[in-house]
């Protein structure tokens, strides 16, 4: 018997045997596609997820390939290759597994290219030309309280100044008496009149940074800004849907319940409004791996289906003429599917709520139905739904991490070794208990060790510890805190409420001190610079084949998952930030032999400095460059000398954009190695390796100079021709502007800068 006979649509015919061994025989197939399609066969494997992987990697192509021209030529490979491979299968009939994958994968490929190329099309929106100070007036579609920064966050339709294209914009309203009646109650639906300073939505500040202008144009926002003048009501009629209404008074009311510093995030939770969170608290829960629990998502909904379903099912069999008719299992289902889909709306129906709460219907679904409830299956069809309606949301940080949480506890309860754990025996309430708390660790473990890439490439930051603080978090969040907040909002009916605050009050501060002590342990937190995607995609192989496959074939996932660890211990980070303006420039030097940041203008900006911390790989503060030892500044420009492996690199940075004179400036770019500015610097200014004025910066966007290397990475690299991208600058212009190394550098630097 040979491999390819485990492929037959009816192995027990005789005739189609033969014919395979005679075609095989003849045709003097590969042994290696032999033995591929016999492990295939006996494999058990499932291979719908790997469908949806192909799928959703269609999408990540599109958003990796620059141009239209290679989406194209993607997506015709990927038809050509299922056609020829369906003809091959009807022709020959053998080798089912392979020739299936060839015809599905391809095909599913191009459908996740074509998809997100389509809806990038269909609700892509152009940002405005340039920042603009105006007077509009427009109707308010949502408002969102931010107390803890003491301002509201408003999107309004308007009208764009100049060209009088509807478009929406977000803008922040100052509140600087903190919601008093000294600014108006806004709500959805009013019409209202305002002057605003509008910026277009800003793309990565650096390479790797976030994209808000990716995240703006597929939620249709063309603009953001600030109110710099009052805000005067035009039309009061509020049009905000009952919905939207009751989660506002649910806000309000459990902000007033609730006294102490977990106000905020019991308000988060009830309603899924976060702007009364305080800073400190939200970093530190970060820091601790406990932020899942601020952004409402499996964990909450779940906790929410649940108690409503034990409710009801116990409470309807203590009727036993229903419970003798009725299957009571369904009626709980149903109830808990009501409730999950309510709390949904209620929290504002976000898109990592939307998937927690259909990925919750099928766990209820296939309980239903007698099926296992958590299932690579069922965790596939929540995929492939969410993929289907938002495709973008593939390359954010809640999809990831979700998905990721749930495939990594999948995987652990589907080995062999956790079956033998887990089975019944008999043993004593104590060591029953100790095996859950065993469990409920390794669990912990295991999503931390998942997540923790998917950290990492966003944020540059992760816990290490979450495991820990998790042990006590999630336990507390699913059975007092959720529970409580429920019994709560129900028990204020009557006025019996006020001991059930307390105790979420309670619950609340116990895990913000474990989040605070825990961020604070000695190493608790790691921070690397900016990686490429090529790293995490290391990962991302990685935990695909660790997740879907069976058996110990799944061991290979190791594999990249060690070569993605192996080049995240290589990151070095960049001796030279340069943010898309020009303005904001760091330095990378050394303090006391560790590595810090001096930045050339330290802003009052959290944002900036925070920015440059992250993508640099570094903690602590950011220093002045005027004040470091190694720096010579004046009024308008300031001389750094950077040592990096034994060579000394002479920078020259621009201050202001006073005039200066041409014949000087000419001299000191002669005497310097990089020049940065955010003017257009003259021709006559030619430094001995690279100037980034706003001439180069404008093509580029933000620039990570690695010296040793001679290596300079940038934003537009990762940008393409997009929709949101908006370059100044050819793709192709961009190594010519940079302008190779000169003669009298051969022998210290590359032949040319490397883009």
């Amino acid at each position: 018997m040979i491999p390819g006979e485990f492929m037959s649509p009816d192995p027990a015919s005789g005739a189609a045997a033969l014919r395979r061994r005679q075609w095989n025989s003849e045709r003097n197939l590969s042994s290696a596609l032999a033995a591929i399609e016999g492990f295939l066969s006996q494999s058990g494997h499932d291979h719908l997820p790997w469908l949806c992987v192909a799928f959703g990697a269609g999408i990540v192509a599109w958003f990796a390939l620059p141009l239209p021209a290679f989406w194209i030529a993607l997506i015709s490979l990927c038809l050509a290759a299922s056609l020829a491979a369906h003809v091959l299968w009807r022709r020959f009939g053998v080798y089912a597994y392979l020739s299936q994958a060839f015809f599905w994968i391809p095909l599913l490929l191009a459908a996740g290219c074509a998809l997100i190329w389509a809806r990038s099309e269909l609700v892509g929106t152009a940002p405005i030309e340039r920042p603009i100070l105006a007077s509009l007036s427009g109707r308010v579609l949502s408002v969102e309280t931010q107390s803890a920064l003491g301002r509201r966050r408003l999107i309004v339709a308007t009208r764009e100044p100049g060209t009088g294209r509807a478009i929406r914009i977000r803008v922040n309203l100052p509140d600087p008496v903190g919601l008093q009646d000294a600014v108006p109650k806004l709500a959805p639906g009013m019409l209202v009149r305002f002057s605003a300073r509008l910026m277009p939505p800003a793309p990565p500040m650096l390479p790797g940074g976030y994209n808000f202008a990716r995240t703006a144009w597929f939620s249709g926002l063309a603009a953001s800004g600030t109110v710099t003048g009052r805000i005067d009501v035009l039309d009061d009629t509020r049009r905000a849907g009952r919905v939207a209404e009751l989660r506002q008074r649910i806000s309000a009311h459990v902000l007033e319940r609730v006294n102490g510093p977990g106000a905020g995030i019991a308000a988060a939770l009830a309603s899924g409004e976060r702007g009364a969170i305080d800073a400190r608290d939200d970093q530190a829960m970060r820091d601790s791996g406990l932020a899942h629990l601020l952004a409402i998502s499996g964990l909450h909904v779940s906790a929410v289906i649940g108690l409503l379903y034990v409710l009801t099912l116990r409470g309807l069999a203590l009727w036993p003429a229903l419970a003798l008719r009725v299957r009571l299992p369904i009626v709980a289902g149903g109830c808990g599917a009501l409730g999950g889909i309510g709390y949904t709306l209620m929290t504002g129906a976000q898109v990592p709520t939307v998937r927690s709460c259909i990925a919750a219907l099928l766990v209820l679904l296939a309980l239903a139905l007698g099926r296992a409830p958590l299932s690579v299956r069922m965790l596939t069809v929540a995929a492939f739904g969410v993929l289907a309606l938002w495709p973008e949301t593939i390359t954010g940080p809640s999809f990831q991490m979700s998905f990721a949480a749930v495939l990594a506890l999948v995987a652990l309860s589907s080995s062999a070794w956790m079956h033998r754990f887990l089975a019944s025996r008999d043993e004593g309430v104590i060591l029953r208990v100790l095996r859950w708390l065993a469990l409920l660790m390794l669990s912990g473990l295991v999503i931390e060790l998942a997540l923790m890439p998917i950290a990492l490439f966003h944020f540059h930051r992760a816990g290490i510890y979450g495991s820990l603080a998790n042990l006590v978090a999630i336990p507390m969040t699913t059975f007092v805190i959720m529970p409580g907040l429920v019994f709560a909002l129900a028990a204020d009916l009557v006025g019996l409420g006020a001991p059930l605050w307390w105790t979420v009050g309670r619950a609340i501060e116990i895990i913000l001190a474990i989040a605070h002590w825990v961020s604070a342990r000695p190493g608790a937190v790691t921070v690397l610079p900016s990686q490429g995607g090529a790293v995490f995609a290391l990962f991302v192989a990685g935990g695909l084949w660790l997740g879907l496959w069976t058996g110990r074939i799944r061991m290979l996932g190791l594999i990249p998952a060690a070569l993605g660890t192996f080049s995240l211990a290589q990151l070095e980070p960049p001796d030279l930030l340069i943010a898309g303006d020009g303005r904001n420039v760091g330095i990378v030097t050394q303090v006391d032999g560790e590595p810090s940041l001096a930045l050339l203008r330290p802003s009052r900006s959290d944002y900036v400095r925070e920015n440059f911390l992250e993508l640099a790989g570094l903690r602590g503060e950011a220093g002045d460059l005027g004040e470091h030892a190694d720096a010579r500044c004046s009024l308008d420009f300031c001389t750094f000398a950077l040592e990096r492996d034994g060579q000394t690199w002479t920078i020259l940075l621009s201050r202001t954009r006073d005039p200066v004179s041409e014949r000087e400036l000419a001299a000191a770019c002669d005497r310097a190695d990089i020049v940065i500015a955010d003017r257009w610097l003259p021709r006559s200014c030619r430094p001995r390796w690279l100037k980034a004025d706003r001439r180069l910066l404008s093509g580029t966007g933000g620039l990570s100079v690695y010296l040793a290397a001679g290596r300079v990475t940038s934003v537009a690299q990762g940008e393409g021709e997009h929709g949101w991208w908006r370059s100044a600058r050819p793709p192709s212009e961009l190594t010519e502007v940079a302008a190779p190394a000169l003669s009298d550098m051969a022998g210290r630097l590359p032949a040319e800068v490397q883009w």
